[in-house]
């Protein structure tokens, strides 16, 4: 009896094992809702309860355990390695990340705002590039993420380059100029709720927060999706919008990031 349970234990091992690193993850590399579904939903609880931790602090322990405490470049470098082998995270990732680089380079900007803050990621990918004199203003709604982007942050040695406000973006954005001296940003990287694209880019022209040349870079904007954003910058004549395919972070689904220059 004891034997017949052992085995039955073994073979449903087995399976859960070819299950979660073969089968699942070759059927999810090319499906975008089983993606978030499996990844975003499943895998995330079933790990947080095995581990007692949350994703955003088992990616801090992965840098933590990876990275060099003052290299922005070997800490993306372990986020990147972390959520390609280990455990898939909404970060931009490694090749969208090749796309916000090469923009954010040509724009040079003193000026920066992202919204949507979530581990650091991207904070740090973007402030790694930026001139001395120039900062970066990132907004974060949920308290946990902001805690652990802070730390990451910090361990990449940029704290003094960015500034991380938590809260609503919609609260946050009128308050830009009063609480920060800022007259209007450089460079604005979208990559929040997708439902509030739309919302902040007109908060952000209502506040006079863009001006001529100012470049909306906007994430996931297929996957999941944000229509309605690409709908009002496409057919809106004060934007010239550029599409730049690539997949979503860390797997073969379809992604891409929008480009779209304020005209006036």
């Amino acid at each position: 009896m004891l034997l017949s349970l052992l085995a039955v234990a073994v073979v449903s091992a087995a399976v859960l094992y070819v299950l979660y690193h073969w089968l699942i993850p070759a059927a999810v590399q090319n499906c975008s809702w089983l993606a978030l579904l499996w990844h975003d939903v499943i895998l995330q609880r079933v790990l947080n309860i095995m581990t007692g931790s949350s994703r955003p602090q088992r990616m801090l322990k992965a840098v933590q355990k990876n990275a060099t405490k003052g290299d922005p470049k070997s800490v993306i470098s372990a986020i990147d390695y972390y959520c390609r082998h280990k455990e898939w995270a909404m970060n931009v990732g490694d090749d969208k990340g090749l796309i916000l680089d090469s923009v954010l380079t040509e724009v040079n900007p003193s000026t920066a705002l992202e919204l949507g803050t979530y581990c650091g990621y991207s904070s740090v990918r973007i402030a790694r590039l930026l001139s001395p004199d120039s900062k970066l203003i990132t907004i974060e709604f949920n308290p946990a993420f902001a805690a652990i982007a802070r730390q990451i942050i910090a361990y990449a040695g940029l704290q003094d380059k960015v500034i991380l406000v938590e809260g609503a973006s919609g609260d946050l954005i009128p308050k830009m100029k009063e609480r920060f001296g800022i007259k209007s940003f450089d460079f604005v990287f979208l990559d929040h709720w997708k439902d509030r694209y739309v919302p902040d880019t007109k908060l952000l022209e209502d506040c006079g927060l863009l001006k001529k040349g100012t470049v909306l870079l906007a994430d996931n904007v297929i996957c999941p999706g944000a229509p309605e954003y690409l709908k009002y910058v496409r057919n809106n004549p004060r934007y010239e919008s550029r599409y730049y395919p690539s997949n979503l972070e860390y797997t073969k689904v379809e992604d891409g990031l929008e480009k779209s220059v304020f005209l006036e």
